[in-house]
């Protein structure tokens, strides 16, 4: 009995606990059916805040299939949803593959596939979510919180959208990779990162981003691969990355503003395989440390500020694939990156190039053009069976071309150009898949060679790898970056083989491409100009050009003899640029030139073609530059011109053409440039010309046309139609020559004579003069010329010395930009100069002397007496000087007005008290040493000159720049003086009065050997000011005369820096008081700008730039002196402000700072401890206590004064 009512009651538990277990079961289903349906709830929701699904990437998201088998979600065991990834990549853009380059991360995506809207807050409720990938999408809008909130998130990818917003103050804690790259992220860096311990990828490359790289990423520990490229990141680079860097394999920090040195603790990144550092503001050396990365395998540190020698360590990093130093191509290509900053190139290395750095077994790319390399090129390049790139261009290099790179089966670019390299090279070169291959610049002698026969290898290296990245970033970069006339036509393909400004002589050789590289796609430039070959442009010698779709060539600059083969035409129809000019060319330009339909440039010119110009070059319709100048061609210009639509140029000028000007040539509605100067067209100017307005260069100059002129001041000016006898008189005539960038003024003596180049007097029968004439011409130009010297050496032997008379005829009016409180007459000036005597004279130049002139009690201004003679005419005057009005900035000496007449010219300016730089820099043993000073100044002056260069329309040369055009206010502020005059001289002055050309010292040496001044002179100019402005030596120091002739501060401060000597350079004191780097990177500046090479000198708006990475940090504070100067304004002190029973405030803002101060004032019964717990927050700069205890004023008597300073600019 018992024992059945135990088993019973056993049955009845045993029964209740299934029930129970039962329920819990089917509870927890229901739990589970719940948070199912909530989830596919929110999936559903996401997808209606989806406004844009082009590729239908979400049409299978429907209730009638279970969410786990929906495209792009990932489900578990209990079908919860741990993946959201969909993404839109698949797209590229031509020749760039999709890698984890960040230049052009972007081609990643393909438009066609990408989702937009925002991301909905539904989709936080996927609590056991591991991954959301949704990349480059067009999701727009700040992350929701609830996505930060979701605690199991593992993986968020959300690159390439249009994410706005900033990090917030909570992140996932298990999360390992965060990928916002490509966004619209602002703000800086949270701390909450650092709760992220499993973190192993970490993107935030492609935003806004500011502030400094935190010191806690240094100890994320897991941490294999950090991007923060291309944001505005400050500071410098935390040396925690270092420290804890046991994992880190990739480190991308380029495109920032990150400044100081590359710290030489990564080297202990012993698993670092990639180094982006380019497009920063890091100085200093490159760290032999990093000679300890054995896995390294790219590392780019170019456009940066970094000096030194490349330490030959770098040859124990043998895995080590790409080496990028410098890097003269932008590296932004995509919008991600458009919103950095732009960083220019300022690398300057010094020293040889190691030879265990270039004989790397690994090695694919080594690109450092401009990197001033020295010495020759090293022989060891190892077996180099993966060397791809060389770029050495614009270096220092000597010798002979190592033979090793023929054994390189792989390489595709060799850039030696602009080096001095000499020696010959083999007839034939083994590496046929060459598509760069330039050696211009150079001392090459011999014969040309040519690429021998031999396929091609295929690519042994992965397309999707950073290092494949670079190759294709640099090819990409040298076909786009080309100046030649490409049509951009999908799969053409650029071989480039330049071989110019060499001493290759012998016959015209054969186009040298390999025949394995022909093809319907290829297009071959070949560029041999500047060498000394001869022979005949014959078929023989382009009978392979139809193999290649577009074929470049240019031959200009040799001995090129013979006529033109007449089927060239028929054979060579792929020809697009031809370039013989400067030759020798004999004969008539064949007929067949009609048939290379594909020709956009042709020039001829210079040359010995004599005939007509044949009527079948109008059936060049792609043809944008014709230049046949300076021949003897003869006859008509064809007429139909006006069917050549795309020309932008035609230069017909020095010939022997007749006939009259086709009126068609007006239809021409892209012609820009229409030179037909010194020839013998007659006939009258086609009236229609005067709505030409298009035309920005236009000379019919030296011709027999007659008639009127039509009116239209801005084609037809007085210098491009002189020398027509039978034409309208211009009213404002000119024996000025005219002007031309292009070759329309020939230099020949006989360009403006009627005869042609060559010809003797018995053959001008038919010319405008006779000889009587032209020798009568000849004598009164030479006397002319001799007059006007002589007048020239006159005024400037008088410099300051008065004139007889200030002049008594003409209008004594005086033109006023700028109104100064008190009137300016002519009488007034007169009155203040004391008639311009020599005691007012406070100093001269080549333009006339300048005079100290008091208008008014206290109203200074300066008066710059102009030579009368060696300006252009009145009106000339007026039209120029009012343009030269219209210029200000805050660096420019300001242009209050001025006076003109026949007999008196003179300009107003303002007076500044200082005195000039070079007064300055004699007297600078009175003051102390002052960087910021000499910094200030420097940048001054380079503002002016980039504003004059970069944004006056027409842009505006200096053309002497010096310290005595450099004037100084009473607080050192620097003014440019004297810019804008050399456009008022006569055109017979603009090349050869050293009042333009500069002063000796300052001139630029491309002065010397070609008479033409560019931005590139300003430049040096300015670059040996700025040597003389932080040493103790003058352009031409007397010091220098024991080193012999040509010895100047430029060869000194190059002596010094080869020498390891550069603190002996400085003036005395200033290595005491100044940075040390940053004293060496100015040095280095001003050597930068007086190179010789025009390509490596900088531009102003470049030495403003680094001028400013360099800039000294502000004064911050108020100082006791500051406070003194404010205290003796008598009368002027800022009314103080109560603000409570114990303090009151005032602000005012500093004279000439970039502060304002504010100034509160405190009962000296306030606790120290209590003002510094009150006042001195984290952001206070400076905390100065002046305890005023003797002062006889009684509202400032016996109060603590806290100065506290914010930067306001």
């Amino acid at each position: 009995m018992n024992l059945r009512r135990r088993i019973h009651a056993g049955t009845l538990a045993s029964s209740f606990v299934f029930l129970l277990l039962a329920a819990m079961y089917f509870r927890g289903c229901g739990a589970e059916l719940d948070a199912r349906g909530a989830e596919r709830s929110a999936l559903l929701q996401f997808k209606r805040s989806v406004s844009a699904d082009p590729a239908e990437l979400l049409r299978g998201w429907n209730s009638s299939v279970d969410h786990c088998s929906w495209p792009g979600v990932a489900c578990d065991g209990r079908y919860r949803v741990v993946s959201v990834n969909i993404s839109a990549k698949g797209g590229s853009f031509p020749f760039l593959p999709c890698t984890r380059f960040a230049p052009y991360r972007r081609s990643c995506g393909d438009p066609g596939r990408r989702l937009a809207g925002r991301l909905s807050a539904a989709v936080g409720s996927l609590s056991e979510l591991r991954v959301l990938s949704l990349p480059f999408h067009g999701f727009d809008g700040e992350i929701p919180v609830g996505i930060w909130g979701m605690e199991n998130l593992e993986v968020l990818d959300l690159e390439g959208n249009s994410i706005s917003g900033s990090l917030p103050s909570r992140l996932p804690r298990r999360l390992r990779v965060l990928n916002l790259a490509s966004n619209s992220i602002e703000g800086e860096i949270r701390p909450s990162l650092s709760r992220c311990i499993d973190l192993e990828t970490l993107d935030l490359s492609g935003n806004q981003i500011n502030g400094t790289i935190p010191k806690f990423l240094g100890g994320l520990s897991k941490l294999r691969e950090l991007y923060l490229s291309f944001n505005r990141l400050g500071g410098s680079i935390p040396d925690e990355i270092g420290y804890g860097c046991r994992s880190l394999q990739i480190l991308d920090l380029s495109g920032n503003l990150l400044a100081g040195s590359i710290p030489s603790n990564l080297g202990s990144c012993t698993e670092l395989q990639v180094l982006l550092l380019f497009s920063n503001l890091l100085d200093g050396y490159i760290p032999s440390d990093l000679g300890r990365l054995n896995k390294l395998q790219v590392m780019d540190l170019s456009r940066n500020s970094l000096s030194g020698t490349v330490p030959a360590e770098l040859g124990n990093c043998l895995e080590l694939s790409v080496i990028v130093l410098l890097n003269l191509y932008e590296p932004e290509l995509q919008e991600a990156a458009s919103k950095s900053v732009d960083i220019d190139e300022f690398n300057y290395f010094q020293g040889r190039l190691a030879e265990n750095i270039t004989a790397l077994p690994k090695l694919r790319v080594l690109w450092a053009p401009r990197a001033m390399f020295q010495g020759e090129i090293p022989g060891n390049w190892g077996t180099c069976e993966s060397l791809e790139m060389v770029n050495l261009g614009q270096n220092l290099f000597t010798g002979q071309i190592p033979k090793v790179f023929g054994q390189c089966k792989n390489l595709r670019f060799l850039n030696l150009s602009s080096n001095s390299l000499t020696g010959w090279l083999d007839k034939e070169l083994p590496v046929p898949c060459m598509d760069v291959f330039d050696i211009s610049g150079n001392r090459l002698s011999a014969s040309i060679p040519r690429f021998t026969y031999k396929e091609c290898p295929s690519s042994q290296f992965p397309l999707d790898d950073v290092s494949s990245a670079y190759t294709s970033f640099f090819a990409y970069k040298s076909r786009t970056g080309v100046d030649f006339p490409i049509l951009e036509t999908d799969g053409e393909f650029l071989i480039y083989h330049n071989f110019g400004k060499n001493d290759f002589k012998g016959t015209l050789p054969f186009l040298p491409l390999a025949s394995s590289r022909y093809g319907n796609h290829t297009v071959y430039a070949f560029l041999a100009n500047g060498n000394h070959l001869f022979g005949s442009l014959n078929a023989l010698i382009l009978e392979k050009c139809n193999k290649v779709n577009r074929l470049i060539m240019d031959l200009s600059n040799n001995m090129v003899h013979g006529v033109v083969s007449s089927e060239v035409g028929a054979v060579c129809s792929s020809l697009v640029v031809l370039d013989v000019s400067n030759n020798q060319i004999s004969g008539t330009i064949p007929v067949s030139f009609g048939l290379l339909w594909k020709l956009v440039n042709l020039d001829m010119s210079r040359n010995l073609l004599q005939g007509k110009i044949p009527d079948s070059i109008k059936q060049l319709k792609s043809l944008t530059y014709l230049s046949l100048a300076s021949n003897n061609l003869s006859g008509h210009i064809p007429f139909g011109m006006d069917q050549l639509q795309s020309l932008k140029v035609l230069d017909l000028s020095s010939n022997s053409l007749t006939g009259y000007i086709p009126s068609d040539l007006v239809k021409m509605t892209n012609l820009t440039a229409l030179l037909l100067n010194d020839n013998k067209l007659s006939g009258s100017i086609p009236s229609a010309f005067a709505n030409k307005t298009s035309l920005t260069k236009f000379n019919i100059s030296v011709n027999n046309l007659s008639g009127p002129l039509p009116l239209n001041a801005s084609t037809l000016r007085c210098d491009s139609v002189f020398g027509n006898p039978l034409l309208q008189p211009c009213h404002t005539y000119s024996l000025s020559v005219p002007s031309s960038d292009l070759q329309g003024s020939s230099q020949n003596p006989q360009a403006y004579t009627d005869s042609p180049p060559g010809s003797t007097p018995n053959d001008s029968g038919n010319s405008g003069f006779s000889s009587i004439e032209i020798a009568s011409i000849a004598s009164a130009a030479a006397i002319v010329s001799v007059l006007l010297t002589l007048i020239v050496l006159y005024i400037y032997t008088r410099k300051c010395a008065p004139r007889s008379s200030i002049g008594s005829s003409g209008r004594k009016e005086v033109a006023i930009f700028v109104d100064i409180g008190v009137p300016l007459t002519y009488e007034s000036v007169a009155r203040a100069t004391g008639g311009f005597n020599a005691s007012n004279c406070i100093g001269s130049g080549g333009f006339g002397a300048t005079y100290k002139a008091e208008i008014s009690p206290g109203v200074l201004v300066a008066i710059k007496r102009l030579a009368v003679g060696r300006f252009q005419g009145v009106q000339q005057f007026h039209a120029e000087i009012k343009t030269l009005g219209r210029w200000r900035h805050p660096n420019l000496v300001t242009l209050i007005g001025y006076h003109v007449s026949d007999s008196e010219m003179f300009l107003i300016y303002n007076y500044l008290p200082g005195g000039n730089l070079e007064r300055f820099i004699q007297e600078r043993s009175r003051r102390p040493v002052d960087w910021r000073m000499l910094h200030k100044i420097a940048l001054d002056i380079a503002c002016a000159l980039a504003y004059l260069h970069e944004q006056c329309v027409p842009r505006i040369l200096h053309r002497d720049v010096k310290p005595s055009n450099i004037l100084l206010d009473n607080e050192f502020n620097a003014y440019l003086s004297d810019f804008g005059l050399a456009r008022l001289l006569g055109n017979s002055e603009t090349h050869a009065t050293t009042g333009v050309a500069g002063t000796f010292g300052y001139v630029a040496p491309e002065y010397a050997m070609t008479c033409r001044v560019s931005d590139k002179a300003d430049v040096y100019s300015y670059g040996v000011v700025l040597l003389e402005l932080i040493s103790d030596k003058k352009a031409l120091d007397p010091s220098f005369s024991p080193y012999g002739n040509g010895f100047n501060i430029v060869t000194w401060a190059c002596m010094l820096l080869q020498k390891g000597r550069a603190r002996e350079f400085f003036t005395d004191g200033l290595w005491d008081v100044a940075p040390h780097d940053d004293l060496v990177e100015t040095l280095h500046l001003g050597v930068k700008c007086t190179v010789d090479s025009l390509s490596i000198r900088p531009t102003m708006k470049q030495v403003v730039k680094r001028l400013k990475e360099l800039q000294p940090p502000h004064k911050t504070g108020v100082d006791l002196d500051d406070w003194t100067e404010i205290d003796k304004r008598n009368g002027e002190r800022p009314a103080l402000k109560k603000v409570d029973g114990d303090t009151k405030t005032v602000s005012f803002r500093q004279k000439n700072s970039g502060f304002t101060v504010q100034m509160v004032v405190l009962h000296q019964a306030l606790v120290m401890q209590q003002l510094l717990m009150e006042y001195g927050s984290p952001k206070t700069t400076e905390i100065i206590f002046i305890h005023e205890q003797q002062s006889v004023d009684l509202e400032w008597h016996n109060w603590i004064i806290l100065l506290l300073s914010t930067c306001v600019t």
